[in-house]
């Protein structure tokens, strides 16, 4: 017995419904990376409000949290890739739109395909360069200062949202090719 979604990639007359279960896998995925990212800010926030309370309030006895700083360092390498799958897919990264007018949809149309194939190739090399420098850390056995924690696990939080983000921009990428090619009536 074959499952539906098995048989929508097994019959290729079916590709709108494949196109469809792929666009909400990986839109449910980026929207929960993005949760994800903004529940570590709040936990973020919480975290560094206790720490400062904790230093203003030294003289009766309350401390601040030790290694509070590393925690954030950690925390926002998770939070920041954590909200560029979301990002791409919404179409939010800053562009410029001077002479966009000018072009029409299907030149439009050309210029977010292109986009978006320089955003996957963005996206693959950050994913890359965050995998080697993960390694690297591993390798050499590297610590935070005062929680002694292994540096890569900051790495490796971050290097989960940049994976999820190359994922997205080669969706993006195909979402874009297939606006440019399809029949135009």
């Amino acid at each position: 017995m074959r499952s539906a979604f098995v048989r929508s990639i097994l019959n290729t007359g079916n590709t709108r419904s494949l196109m469809q279960t792929i666009s909400s896998i990986v839109h449910g995925l980026a929207r929960l990376m993005a949760l994800l990212g903004g529940f570590v800010l709040v936990l973020l926030v919480l975290m560094t409000t206790a720490s400062i309370a904790g230093r203003a309030m030294s003289s009766i006895g309350l401390a601040p949290i030790p290694g509070d700083f590393e925690l954030v360092e950690m925390g926002m390498a998770f939070a920041v890739f954590a909200f560029l799958p979301w990002c791409q897919l919404q179409r939010g990264h800053a562009s410029v739109e001077i002479m966009s007018n000018l072009f029409g949809n299907r030149g439009n149309a050309f210029l977010d395909l292109v986009s978006d194939l320089l955003m996957f190739l963005v996206a693959l090399l950050i994913t890359w360069q965050l995998g080697l420098g993960m390694l690297d850390k591993k390798s050499y056995f590297e610590t935070s200062f005062i929680l002694q924690w292994p540096s890569w696990w900051g790495y490796a939080t971050a290097l989960a949202g940049a994976c999820v983000f190359s994922l997205v921009a080669f969706y993006c990428l195909l979402r874009s090719i297939r606006h440019v090619f399809r029949p135009h009536t």
